[in-house]
């Protein structure tokens, strides 16, 4: 018996079974049941829980900004664009209420754990503006250390005459770099520096870098917009390790 027709192409039906396999051909059959998943995941979570609950007026009022950020004030264009878009007001309503639910689970799955993943994550969190003179020799790097430390060049004009790399162009400022990120070597130095310290000569892969330190950007819990993101973090990981518990089978037909 041949399986259902999902999708029909130029007046071609394409079943379930061909649907997936296609997928499969594509590399993208597991993101596609991951994201199944992941919906089946939140839908169980938002049917099931009590803690979740959202004031009707602050839906409705979600809905009223909407529409006005989409020039749909008018009911009749709110109504086209809803048909447009394949649904309807209910099915809009219950969208915006699941997107508000969905925030309010984040608060709750991240809530006991937040501080202490913002300490495992600080080391990566916090960011350090440096500048760099990267060249080939040990010799000229410390030539070029005396130079700056006696004062008979500035490390700027010295990064743009010598720097190999293409940050030369803008006296060697690398921006903000992740502290986790930094080799050891020269996150060791760093911790104990003060903006202003030259470091090294230091080697790194078979080059010789010598680095200021212009700014430390210390990651603090009153940042909002971190927050969000280490809740967001924590929130995907929460759903991965129940996407790990489950006992998955697909089935298409013979």
């Amino acid at each position: 018996m041949s399986t259902p027709a999902l999708l029909t192409v130029d007046d071609q039906e394409i079943s379930l079974r061909d649907c997936m396999r296609h997928l499969q051909t594509a590399g993208k059959l597991q993101d596609f049941i991951g994201g199944i998943l992941r919906q089946h995941i939140l839908q169980q979570e938002i049917e099931t829980r009590t803690d979740l609950e959202i004031p009707e007026g602050v839906v409705e009022q979600a809905i009223i900004d909407f529409r006005l950020q989409q020039q749909l004030s008018e009911a009749p264009a709110f109504q086209e664009w809803l048909q447009k878009n394949g649904s309807d007001y209910s099915t809009f309503h219950k969208q915006i209420s699941g997107n508000f639910k969905v925030e309010k689970l984040k608060m709750v799955v991240s809530e006991d754990k937040l501080q202490e993943y913002f300490i495992e994550r600080k080391v990566f969190l916090d960011r350090i503006i440096l500048s760099r003179i990267i060249v080939d020799s040990q010799d000229l790097a410390e030539e070029l250390k005396i130079q700056i430390q006696e004062e008979s060049a500035t490390y700027e004009q010295l990064a743009r005459a010598h720097s190999i790399t293409d940050d030369k162009m803008v006296n060697g400022m690398m921006g903000p770099v992740s502290r986790g990120t930094l080799p050891d070597s020269i996150r060791a130095q760093i911790d104990d520096s003060t903006p202003g310290t030259l470091i090294g000569p230091l080697e790194l892969e078979g080059k010789w870098g010598l680095f200021r330190v212009e700014e430390f950007l210390e990651a603090s819990m009153d940042d909002n917009q971190l927050q969000q993101t280490l809740r967001n973090e924590l929130f995907e990981r929460w759903i991965s390790e129940k996407m790990q518990k489950m006992d998955v089978k697909l089935q298409v037909g013979e």
